[in-house]
């Protein structure tokens, strides 16, 4: 059986490219107009973005193919290459930001507080349709890169407020400060994806699917005698897959072992494991696998 990757994974990252790239050229200049580290901060992440979502568009193309004889399982974990490379690529930026940010708190610039203000509103309206497009999403790539956007629109908030503030009082330390503040809370978000990415590439078990009800589920069947080496992994954070050796009696026939196979790979759709993989044993039958 044949699993497709949704389509709309790639729509919607190509959306949010297109979007990123022409902002992140007003950025810049933005960013040079009104003296603006804050701004410099977010153009550099958006500049990260951009790339980002190139490497995130062209790897959710390949994840979108079918399995073949180099790939057996499909390449689904294209897209999870893509989540890693992109959390890699905000982590950088985002050292970039805080390498220039910190020494600006020990020498305060001025800034153009009406010119911030005119950015900011449009950094919110630009970044903030493409976050909510890719918060939709499903793969965990998506996820990621909504992070990327979804920094620029705390970030643009927060040169909002600032650029308010500094209309009418004197403190240009705020720059400096918004950049650090709004870059640190963003790593945090970012080093929990990062973890995550990490572990589905290690194959742990999917955090949504608990393996004791899982095998309280299976066990419950009508001739199931027994449960044991069930393994579960998911392949994108959202595609998982399950293989399990199932014992029945040895007095079932041939069509009640297949309609006991049918009702529990339907069982474990409706628990989120896409792929099901069953080994039938026979009561009493010799089992190969040292951890049986």
């Amino acid at each position: 059986m044949h699993h497709h990757h949704s389509p709309d994974s790639g729509k919607n990252i190509a959306l949010a490219f297109w979007l990123n790239v022409g902002f992140t050229a007003v950025e810049i200049a933005g960013a040079v107009l009104t003296n603006s580290l804050a701004i410099f901060a977010d153009a550099i992440h958006d500049l990260g973005d951009s790339l980002t979502l190139g490497f995130s568009y062209y790897l959710e193309r390949v994840a979108a193919r079918k399995r073949d004889s180099v790939f057996s399982y499909g390449y689904r974990r294209f897209s999870l290459l893509a989540a890693l490379i992109s959390s890699s690529i905000l982590i950088a930026g985002s050292m970039i930001v805080l390498s220039r940010a910190v020494p600006r708190l020990f020498d305060p610039q001025p800034v153009s507080a009406h010119g911030m203000m005119l950015l900011a509103a449009l950094g919110i309206v630009v970044n903030g349709m493409a976050a909510l497009r890719l918060r939709r999403g499903r793969t965990l790539n998506e996820s990621v890169v909504s992070w990327h956007l979804l920094e620029d629109v705390f970030g643009w908030v927060a040169i909002l407020v600032t650029g308010i503030v500094l209309r009418f009082v004197d403190w240009p330390i705020l720059d400096p400060l918004v950049s650090i503040a709004f870059t640190l809370f963003i790593l945090r978000q970012v080093a929990i994806q990062f973890k995550r990415i990490w572990m589905i590439f290690l194959q742990s078990t999917p955090s949504d699917l608990d393996p004791d009800k899982i095998t309280a589920r299976l066990a419950q069947n009508k001739d199931v005698l027994g449960i044991h080496d069930l393994h579960l992994w998911s392949l994108d954070g959202a595609y998982h897959v399950l293989t399990v050796h199932v014992v029945v009696d040895n007095s079932l026939e041939r069509r009640q072992i297949v309609e006991l196979k049918q009702r529990i790979v339907a069982q474990m759709r409706q628990l989120g494991v896409a792929h099901s993989t069953l080994e039938i044993e026979l009561a009493g039958e010799s089992c190969d696998l040292e951890d049986c």
